[in-house]
């Protein structure tokens, strides 16, 4: 008995493929209510056209940092692109696994099966990337009909949306399992509304001050906000290569610790 638990609460070794039946449970479940699922997709899109096209008739066109000139909805666009996979994979991963985890139980469920918690976590992030790859290629395909796509690099915007959503769908699932109640999730968007407004997503990061500006560039928005952006418009760098490290690891930080909280929670 001893044994069993301890194989559950121990993540490694790692079983590759046991998530894949969180995953058909919850695709199965959506199939239902595909309606809930589509309109994840267009709240970006709305901020892309109300912000990126009718304010960017009163900007006019934007400057980087290199001296590239594009269009202010061409700025903004791979913005929205990086802030829709955080969006996503934060909404999945919180609201929808508390519920799942506190009241539906269903994971107290899963676990009285040869699932652990690290299928279990797997499976949850592995869904919610899913989900926001969908949201993430219909939103370039936007870009893409819009003309806001300046550069071939972009074939790698949704890879690196993908991980924008590894990223934030593992620290979220972390989070949640430290969740007490429905009010603790004012402090994600506490978190995830400031983030949102000010990590370069309207303007250049090179507005803000020294001091403001080194803080901005360590929040994790920014690392995806930066990635997207020089892929769209052709700006790359190797700077790039440790947006994504900073972000592979967030991920895989928030995975490890949400499969060790989900054993301590739910293997008592």
């Amino acid at each position: 008995m001893t044994g069993t638990l301890t194989a559950r609460v121990v993540p490694l070794p790692v079983r590759l493929g046991a998530g894949r039946h969180l995953v058909e449970r919850n695709y199965l479940v959506y199939r239902r209510s595909w309606v809930v699922f589509v309109s994840g997709f267009f709240e970006p899109v709305f901020y892309l056209l109300s912000i990126g096209i009718g304010v960017a008739q009163l900007v006019g066109d934007f400057t980087l940092a290199d001296g590239t000139v594009i269009g202010y909805a061409a700025f903004v666009a791979p913005a929205m692109l990086a802030s829709s996979a955080m969006n996503g994979a934060i909404f999945d991963s919180t609201y929808n696994i508390f519920f799942r985890m506190k009241y539906a139980r269903l994971y107290d469920s899963m676990l009285a099966t040869p699932l652990r918690p690290w299928d279990v976590a797997t499976g949850e992030v592995t869904w919610a990337l899913l989900r926001g790859a969908c949201y993430s290629a219909m939103f370039i395909v936007v870009m893409l009909v819009l003309g806001l796509i300046e550069s071939w690099w972009a074939v790698l915007a949704l890879p690196v949306a993908v991980l924008i959503g590894f990223a934030f769908a593992g620290a979220g699932m972390a989070l949640t399992t430290f969740m007490r109640s429905w009010q603790d999730f004012e402090f994600v968007q506490l978190i995830i509304m400031p983030m949102f407004l000010f990590s370069a997503t309207f303007y250049p990061v090179e507005t803000y001050p020294g001091a403001i500006r080194w803080l901005v560039q360590l929040t994790p928005l920014y690392q995806g906000v930066a990635l997207e952006r020089a892929l769209t418009t052709g700006t790359v760098g190797w700077t790039m290569i440790l947006n994504a490290l900073y972000l592979a690891a967030m991920g895989a930080l928030g995975l490890y610790v949400a499969s060790r909280r989900l054993g301590r929670l739910l293997l008592k």
